[in-house]
């Protein structure tokens, strides 16, 4: 529910919906709604889709046939396999895939259809001629309807053709791939035996390079007057010279150590000479055959020296001249030992002297030829590495040549294989036997059925959109943003009305559906109000013959019946309409003799409230009719006396009911409308627009007037409502409504 603030007089109310709140898409309902209103034009559009795809795919296949010729080109790995190994070399997968876009792409350039326009089977079909013989054209043809597709997973290229005869459409693919198949094989061999050349030629100028390589070694050999120049393969092999010279160092160094060793030897010599007797000349000594005879007899004689002190005593002669013998002997063999230790040390100087002046001469003679071994050495390093450098040059050629003959025997090879063009046909494509699925049936009486429903439910939309009336409560609720008061039906949908008064409503058929709306407008109204009285209500509209006036007398009637005393001034000095509601009758005319009575009469001072107003023939129900159309309308429903009137007379009747002139058009309900306590303004569902209810709506808020509701007139039950629901349970439970009272 909607929240509704209560009226103040002199100030604006705005209630309903807001913008935002309004200004919503379409909901789930409404849509139903729109298809079921429009379902006949749906179904009509539909209808005529289904009789379109069908004469369409019938004029197709009749005058224009068209078949598709396919064959597949297998495009090998722009790999150059090695023809004498088992297993291929194989690319990733998108460089192949790559090399198969190449390969549709060349088929498809201009080149390649030029080729194929000037073959004399292609000249001679029916298609050519219909190109009327035109390279251009047919080229043109060719370039949309040929087509060359390479497949991402699978080496092949799809070529197909479509035409309007199924041979020709044959013809054009194989002939196609005859040319493609030859040019490449053709191309591909001319760039083998273009290669093959080149090699051969190639072969020739390493020949000649390993010759002259070749030659270069044997000069080295020549020049260096060595024989083995190579460099030893072995880990312990080496040249004789490089051997003699590190036997030469060697000695060189073994001698170098035995001088030093020598020269060390006679300086201990030197000082052994004038030095104390060592351990090892004293064991010299003791070797000596003398010095042994002299310990001998020195022995000998200890041995008498005892004997004879035991027997002669220690002064005797004999024991004394023991005693002197035993001490010749022992300085005999103190000199024998100096001398001889003399001698061994002097020999020893001397051994040592002899043997360094040997081992220096042997040195130099060392030098000499160590010297001579390392320049024959330099030699053969040297003419080591220049013949290294042409033996390196030599293999290299060697390699290369082997290499050149490998490729050559390869290429030779390959100017026989058949895979050598990268292409090669699957199959000759086979003649058509179905037209495209352009051509078939169930393509085009589903596409015209499935536009045909989408066009209906597009103008159905349309339609809908186009349409700006005011019809429904949910336009009301989204573009005018004002309480609905009520709805009352068009007297069309309303069986009970045909042949009542539309004024007279509420009174003469008052079970009817049309006069339960004025009743629930009425509640409605009361309602909108809490807490203050809406005694003095303007019924006005935005546009002439909108059912303002018949809602104003129906709504009077509604309040009447609820025993209230009601005043009806009919203030449209324009077209007044209450004389036609409520025709004069002599018993009713206490005005009689007065021509400017009325309101205009009232408001002039030319009559009296009491000479203007007259009975409607219905209890509590007064009326004022307009009287006298005055010049003046505008002004003299703004005077005082009008403001005045109401004032008065409200204190009379609980409610009076002002029926106005349109907003629109004249400026009269504006003064009214800031005159009463609320305005309900009238829109007719039939005619009037969104903008003219807008304008009307904003017209009556730009003078600060208080807008209590709308009123939506003659509205028609519409496919998708829920009006002719309800009218239908209101008729269900209209009689048990009658009986029960």
């Amino acid at each position: 529910m909607v929240e509704r603030k209560p009226a103040v007089p002199g100030k604006m109310v705005r209630s309903g919906p807001s913008r935002s709140q309004s200004a919503v898409a379409l909901t789930p309902k409404e849509v139903v709604g729109i298809l079921r209103r429009h379902v006949f034009m749906i179904v009509i559009l539909t209808l005529f889709g289904v009789a379109a795809g069908g004469a369409s795919w019938y004029l197709l296949k009749r005058y224009f046939p068209r078949y598709t010729a396919q064959t597949l080109i297998e495009v090998l790995s722009p790999v150059e396999t090695d023809p004498m190994t088992i297993v291929a070399q194989r690319m990733q997968q998108e460089i192949e895939y790559g090399h198969r876009v190449s390969m549709a792409n060349l088929i498809k350039q201009q080149g390649t259809f030029q080729d194929l326009l000037r073959n004399d089977k292609v000249k001679a079909t029916k298609w050519f001629a219909n190109r009327d013989r035109d390279i251009r054209n047919a080229f043109a043809y060719l370039k949309k309807h040929f087509g060359a597709y390479p497949h991402r997973d699978a080496q092949f290229v799809q070529l197909s053709m479509t035409c309007g005869i199924a041979k020709e459409a044959q013809l054009i693919v194989n002939e196609m791939t005859s040319l493609f198949l030859s040019s490449q094989g053709g191309k591909k061999q001319s760039e083998v035996g273009e290669r093959l050349k080149q090699l051969e030629e190639r072969k020739t100028r390493i020949e000649a390079e390993l010759r002259q390589a070749e030659d270069a070694m044997e000069d080295v050999r020549r020049t260096s007057g060595i024989s083995d120049l190579q460099m030893p393969t072995g880990r312990y092999f080496q040249h004789t010279i490089t051997l003699r010279l590190n036997d030469l160092e060697l000695q060189e160094n073994e001698l170098e150590l035995a001088i030093s060793q020598l020269r060390a030897n006679i300086a201990n010599f030197q000082e052994l000479a004038t030095g104390p007797v060592t351990v090892q000349i004293e064991r010299i000594v003791e070797r000596d055959p003398v010095m042994v005879a002299l310990a001998q007899q020195i022995a000998f004689q200890e041995a008498h020296l005892s004997g004879r002190l035991a027997r002669f005593g220690e002064n005797h002669r004999v024991v004394r001249q023991t005693r002197e013998l035993i001490d010749e002997i022992e300085e005999r063999r103190r000199l024998r030992q100096a001398e001889i230790a003399d001698q061994t040390r002097q020999a020893n100087l001397k051994d040592a002297q002899q043997g360094l002046i040997v081992f220096q001469q042997r040195l130099e003679e060392l030098q000499n030829l160590r010297a001579e071994a390392a320049a024959e050495k330099k030699d053969l390093d040297q003419a080591r590495v220049q013949y290294e450098q042409r033996m390196k040059i030599r293999d290299e050629r060697i390699l290369t040549l082997d290499a050149v003959k490998t490729q050559i025997e390869k290429l030779k090879i390959m100017v026989t294989d058949p895979e050598t063009p990268k292409v090669r046909i699957a199959g000759l494509a086979p003649e058509p036997l179905e037209m495209v699925t352009s051509r078939q049936w169930w393509l085009w009486f589903p596409s015209g059925t499935m536009l045909g429903f989408l066009l209906g439910i597009g103008l159905a939309f349309l339609v809908e959109m186009l349409n700006d009336l005011v019809r429904t409560p949910s336009d009301v609720a989204r573009f005018l943003h004002i309480p609905l008061l009520g709805v009352i039906p068009d007297a069309d949908e309303d069986r009970e009305v045909r042949d009542v008064d539309l004024y007279q409503v509420v009174r003469q058929a008052p079970y009817s559906v049309m006069g339960e709306s004025y009743r629930r407008t009425r509640t409605n109204l009361e309602l909108s109000s809490p807490g203050k009285s809406l005694k003095t209500l303007l019924v006005t509209s935005g546009d002439a013959e909108d059912g303002k006036t018949s809602v104003a007398v129906n709504l009077a009637m509604a309040f009447v019946a609820k025993s209230k005393k009601v005043l009806l001034i009919d203030a449209n000095f324009r077209q007044p309409s209450l004389r036609a509601a409520f025709p004069k009758t002599a018993g009713s005319d206490t005005g009689a003799g007065h021509s400017d009575s009325g309101l205009s009469g009232l408001l002039t001072g030319q009559c009296g409230y009491a000479e203007a107003v007259r009975p409607s023939g219905i209890k509590n129900l007064a009326i004022i009719d307009s009287g006298v159309l005055p010049p003046n309308p505008a002004e003299l429903l703004a005077s005082a006396d009008m403001e005045t009137l109401i004032k008065e007379q409200g204190k009379n009747y609980d409610h009076i009911v002002i029926d106005s002139p349109p907003i629109l058009l004249v400026s009269d309900a504006k003064v009214l409308a800031k005159l009463v306590d609320g305005t309900v303004i009238v829109f007719n569902a039939a005619a009037t627009r969104r903008g003219a209810a807008q304008r009307t709506i904003f017209e009556l808020r730009q003078m600060d007037a208080n807008v209590v509701g709308c009123v939506l007139f003659a509205a028609r039950a519409i496919k998708g409502g829920y009006f002719r629901q309800q009218y239908k349970s209101y008729r269900r439970y209209q009689p048990q409504v009658v009986g029960s009272a």
